[in-house]
């Protein structure tokens, strides 16, 4: 496809806040009709990192929790974010912490932009298959709930509704896509 030269011009760039996370800047610019405008963006410091574990019986493992954000409970696939580590590592590390699954097979299935009008957050979606169980070690941050389920039933609460981390869904949904041959759709 076709790419076009940017037609915004960053005029100044002012930090309004800054976590361990997250920076919020206050951008001034020429807008595309040549115009003066303001931008708000949310850089992410980490990348976000989904992983969909699948067992050797077709089942994935959803991870339940409440979110501070939207202020209601959620289930998702495992998730987390990826700083000074590969992707792979950072994949491999979530999901050993989040339901104490280790895997022996991994597949990369995408990349993705969750909010890209408003943030530079940057997805990372796996496959996980070949899978040990050992314990979870979650963070301080999350009480959490396993749910296996089949991953068609995960495939099909993503289309439903039932899920609606985006995340979770593009995961399930490109491995849906993906992998034809389970006729999961």
């Amino acid at each position: 496809m076709e790419q076009e030269a940017n037609p915004w011009k960053t005029t100044q760039i002012t930090k309004a806040y800054e976590n361990a996370w997250i920076r919020l800047e206050h951008h001034d610019v020429i807008k595309p009709n040549g115009e003066p405008g303001i931008y708000g963006k949310v850089h992410f410091k980490n990348q976000a990192i989904a992983i969909l574990p699948i067992d050797n019986e077709g089942n994935t493992y959803l991870v339940g929790q409440y979110r501070y954000t939207i202020d209601t409970y959620s289930w998702e696939l495992p998730e987390g974010g990826c700083q000074d580590e590969s992707t792979l590592d950072a994949a491999k590390r979530e999901l050993k912490e989040e339901t104490g699954i280790l895997a022996s097979q991994w597949t990369k299935l995408g990349e993705n932009y969750l909010s890209n009008s408003v943030t530079d957050e940057k997805a990372i979606m796996y496959l996980a298959e070949g899978l040990e169980f050992t314990e979870s070690a979650p963070e301080d941050t999350e009480k959490l709930q396993i749910k296996k389920i089949p991953v068609q039933e995960a495939i099909q609460m993503a289309l439903n509704g039932e899920i609606k981390d985006i995340l979770s869904i593009t995961t399930l949904l490109t491995y849906a896509l993906k992998v034809p041959r389970l006729h999961l759709l």
